[in-house]
């Protein structure tokens, strides 16, 4: 408490008054003054514009990591791209196909060539293995 309770007593009526003049006392005034005190038509806009400014970029932020679920996973709506058709690097087949969008965003290669040469093998195709040409 800002004073000791043998100075300020709930029943007082000048309770308030005197916990006002104690926060005054410790703060300041701009403590116990109404906050549109020192509002101005020039900060209000200042302040709309942050608001926006900071929506714009919430808005933007969450479309980044909306997530979908693709064949059972949450996957970032940014990794599948399902209006291009990509050629694999490894076997060279062009793909269609959703399931094959994941595995090109992230490693150049359709699933089937993820299943036969990448998966548990990332490390190894990370630093730039690849198999040799004309291998299917």
């Amino acid at each position: 408490m800002l004073y000791s309770e043998k100075n300020m007593n709930k029943d007082d009526p000048n309770y308030i008054v005197k916990v006002e003049k104690a926060i005054k006392d410790k703060y300041g005034q701009e403590a116990i003054d109404h906050p549109k005190k020192n509002w101005t038509k020039d900060k209000e806009e200042k302040y709309l514009n942050q608001l926006k400014e900071f929506r714009k970029k919430r808005s933007e932020q969450s479309e980044d990591r909306e997530k979908t679920l693709y064949k059972g996973i949450l996957v970032s709506k940014n990794l599948i791209n399902k209006k291009s058709r990509q050629k694999c690097n490894c076997c060279g087949k062009y793909s269609f196909d959703t399931k094959d969008e994941l595995y090109f965003s992230r490693y150049d290669a359709c699933f089937e060539c993820y299943i036969k040469y990448i998966e548990d093998r990332e490390q190894r195709w990370i630093d730039g293995w690849r198999p040799p040409k004309g291998v299917k």
